[in-house]
């Protein structure tokens, strides 16, 4: 057998270049565990503290990887699993954790989600919540909310899917009058992404309700105080009126279509499920249905911005045109920025998320279908398989989380940092990427990648000052 020449030089120096399937075997997984989202959903919440049903290194790791991406203390709680708990259940960790929460930190309300431990044991939440109840631990005005989260099955997205559903069967409740009020699920984004959702609400003068909202919880001003509990996030109130609203537009198929469909089948709320805001098309679908569902006008500021991406996007055609982008992250947000990359003539051509789903391979080779490049895309993949493809044939481009950057290194391709988790470096959770706000600034990172690495690598006869 012959032996390749193994560069030591390489951070991913063991990679093949030989494809071969593996059906059972996850390498640099592309996703990670249900109930790190199920956590960052509950901090949408106002007065909420996330609790693990589970062991304590579980919570931690959910709490350092969320802690980790948004510099932000994430505050959670957990059932502290022992031997003892793993064999006969978790019921008397949950009672004394409920009655603790309350006792010491007092939130408004404690959102459990479970873990693979206690999911394998088969913990009954709900039986145990009623029991808590019942004992007198959980105070008046005081709710426990829940969803199971196994993190053998789905990813972070699934997780994320589950508790904001929760939040519908919970809380959404319908009184016979509507409220001229619309809902908006906004998928798993960034704390900015939320922000500028309602802004754009705001300038059409449309009142809303986003659930969940993150924003001012986890891109927060640092004013020398401790807050346990951020002034953001949506209210109860807010999501009890959300069975009231005349209408609910959810993006994201993969985060959002599940609260979507329970809160029409609870409440008779009608829905569209839209793709994720990001560049010029699925930003005018997004103020599109906004003007419909609501019967207002679009106003002048946010034509003007529209107008000032495409002048961008106009301008400086010639450095996007026929490159090759590799895409490693969520399903929603790949959807959306596929459809932007080919909306400025930049091609796709891999394209791997971690979450499960044949719906998205199929979504994403519609929107590539006019690509003069052969497409792979791959769902509940893995990027071990995409540093194979590249090593095949190289990209120029990369787009994805804080992991992708061995390969940048190893294959010298430039990478923008997009989607979660971004560990190395900041802005995402104060910048958007959404609406054209975001669209200009997610061209502007582009352009830099780009025209860096021109600059770069162009001989000195070549070396232009103005480009």
């Amino acid at each position: 057998m012959k032996m390749e020449a193994i560069d030591k030089s390489k951070l991913l120096r063991h990679t093949p270049n030989e494809i071969k399937e593996r059906s059972a075997l996850t390498i640099n997984p592309a996703k990670t565990c249900q109930p790190i989202g199920a956590m960052y959903a509950a901090l949408g919440i106002r007065g909420c503290l996330p609790h693990s049903h589970g062991s304590q290194g579980c919570c931690a790791y959910h709490r350092s990887a969320l802690t980790r991406h948004y510099k932000e203390p994430v505050m959670a709680a957990t059932s502290s699993f022992t031997e003892g708990s793993s064999v006969f259940g978790g019921q008397a960790n949950l009672l004394q954790a409920i009655d603790n929460i309350f006792t010491i930190y007092n939130p408004d309300l404690i959102a459990v989600h479970t873990t693979c431990l206690s999911e394998t044991i088969g913990d009954d939440i709900p039986q145990i919540v009623n029991k808590a109840a019942a004992e007198g631990k959980i105070p008046k005005g005081k709710r426990v909310i829940h969803t199971n989260t196994p993190s053998y099955v789905g990813s972070h997205v699934t997780g994320f899917a589950n508790m904001v559903k929760s939040m519908v069967d919970y809380f959404s409740t319908s009184t016979g009058k509507r409220k001229q009020q619309i809902n908006i699920i906004p998928g798993w984004v960034e704390p900015s992404d939320m922000e500028e959702i309602k802004r754009l609400t705001g300038l059409m003068g449309i009142k809303s309700v986003m659930f969940p909202d993150t924003s001012k919880v986890l891109n927060g001003p640092l004013n020398g105080k401790f807050i346990m509990f951020p002034d953001g996030g949506v209210t109860v109130e807010e999501l009890e009126s959300t069975g009231d609203s005349i209408g609910t537009i959810a993006m994201g198929l993969w985060a959002s279509e599940a609260a979507a469909k329970a809160l029409d089948t609870k409440c008779k709320v009608p829905y569209a499920i839209l793709d994720l805001p990001i560049g010029l098309k699925a930003t005018d679908r997004f103020i599109d249905a906004m003007r419909i569902m609501t019967g207002v006008s679009v106003p002048e500021a946010i034509e003007i911005e529209r107008g000032q991406m495409l002048d961008i996007i106009t301008d400086m055609h010639q450095y996007f045109y026929n490159k090759r982008v590799g895409l490693v992250g969520d399903p929603d947000q790949l959807i959306a920025l596929s459809e932007f990359l080919v909306s400025i003539d930049m091609w796709p051509v891999y394209v791997v998320t971690g979450t499960p789903g044949k719906a998205f391979e199929k979504r994403i080779m519609e929107i590539t279908a006019g690509s003069p490049y052969e497409v792979k895309v791959k769902a509940a993949g893995d990027m071990f398989l995409f540093h194979q493809w590249i090593k095949e044939e190289p990209v120029d481009l990369l787009i994805g989380n804080t992991y992708l950057k061995y390969i940048s290194r190893d294959e010298d391709i430039p990478l923008i940092r997009h989607g979660f988790p971004i560990l190395d470096r900041v802005g995402h959770s104060y910048f958007p990427t959404v609406g054209y706000k975001g669209g200009i600034r997610l061209l502007e990172k582009i352009l830099t990648a780009i025209l860096d690495r021109e600059d770069r690598d162009s001989e000195i006869t070549n070396f232009e000052l103005v480009m």
